[in-house]
């Protein structure tokens, strides 16, 4: 029982020290906020905005958590209250930052509508280049598709081996059998694998492949793709080693009872349950996939960015095509997003 008022106490005064940092961060980027607006600088008014919002929420859904959790300590109550003041104050500010950019936005537009008009005409318009947008656009999305497939796979292999090493271990070292050998022998290739390639910038893998190991090949399109799907491996490998390694061993057992063995226990018992449980946090990997294939380029592919880029370089306007290539990656990753939330609420109703 002491130990109980111990912990609630200290949920407390940890929940008011957060909502009084989550209050004052709001305050003092409010008024960052004044002053950058003072200075022209609506965007990162917003940036500072979105910062003060993410501190509050993060505040406000401890507290509340605690409080629904029965700490009714007179310091949780007042958290409670802080952590609200800081929600309203970042949701106000955003809200101001993000009405006067959009009037800095329409003024401009306004303003300069005859220069706007003449820019976007120069730079999608004349010589059809919005087919190099349209192309890019088509590159990415076949290049993200194949990785996370490609990445998919090797992360299923990766995380199969790593798991029944981890599992099996104990038993197979005192039967030193065949087994045993060639399951460490893969096991230690994997995490030779696993550090490497979560060890080093994907660029640079990139940049390997392309101009080392796949130096004879000319199909720019699919050395990204491997580059990209051996990359995304890795991590998709310790997403779902986690995603096993968190089911109930009786589960593992259960299958033995039934009659099956382990790789049939993995197939039709286990996998299907780690793939329910990791799959949200698999597409945020493939979003952030999506977005690490902007750098594509490198190697000559013609990504988005790379289609935005070379417009750039051809008109000498950089604010109309690099704002369209920001709105696209934008619009794509709000429908992943979007996808990511249909799936977490199906899943919760599932379990219910």
């Amino acid at each position: 029982m002491g130990e109980t008022i111990t912990k609630k106490k200290k949920e407390a005064g940890v929940a008011l020290v957060l909502s009084i940092i989550a209050l004052a961060l709001s305050v003092l980027f409010a008024g960052l906020i004044a002053v950058l607006f003072a200075m022209s600088f609506a965007a990162l008014a917003v940036t500072f905005s979105v910062a003060g919002l993410i501190m509050a929420s993060i505040a406000f859904s401890y507290t509340k958590r605690r409080c629904a959790s029965g700490t009714g300590e007179k310091k949780m109550r007042i958290a409670l209250i802080l952590s609200r003041i800081a929600l309203i104050v970042s949701l106000v500010s955003l809200g101001l930052a993000l009405i006067v950019l959009l009037v800095w936005l329409i003024l401009y537009c306004v303003g300069n509508s005859e220069s706007f008009k003449e820019d976007f005409i120069l730079n999608f318009i004349d010589k059809d280049r919005w087919v190099s947008l349209l192309i890019g656009l088509k590159n990415t999305i076949i290049i993200t598709l194949c990785a996370a497939l490609m990445g998919v796979v090797i992360g299923v292999a990766v995380a199969a081996v790593r798991t029944t090493y981890d599992n099996n271990v104990e038993s197979m070292r005192y039967q030193k059998s065949l087994g045993y050998y060639y399951l460490k022998f893969f096991n230690s290739v994997c995490k030779v694998y696993l550090t490497i390639i979560r060890g080093t910038p994907v660029v640079v893998q990139l940049l390997i492949i392309y101009f080392i190991i796949l130096a004879s090949s000319t199909n720019d399109i699919l050395i990204a793709i491997i580059a990209f799907g051996i990359n995304s491996g890795a991590y998709v490998a310790e997403i779902l080693r986690g995603g096993i390694m968190s089911i109930d061993k009786g589960q593992f057992e259960a299958g033995r009872s039934i009659g099956f063995n382990y790789v049939q226990t993995m197939f039709y018992i286990i996998i299907p349950q780690v793939f329910k449980n990791v799959l949200p946090t698999l597409l945020n990997e493939f979003i952030a996939l999506l977005k690490e294939t902007s750098i594509a380029g490198y190697v000559g592919v013609m990504d988005l960015t790379r289609a935005a880029n070379s417009i750039r370089g051809a008109t000498f306007s950089a604010f109309m095509p690099l704002i369209a290539l920001a709105l696209i990656y934008l619009v794509i990753v709000l429908l992943m997003t979007k996808l990511v939330g249909i799936v977490e609420r199906r899943l919760r109703k599932s379990e219910r």
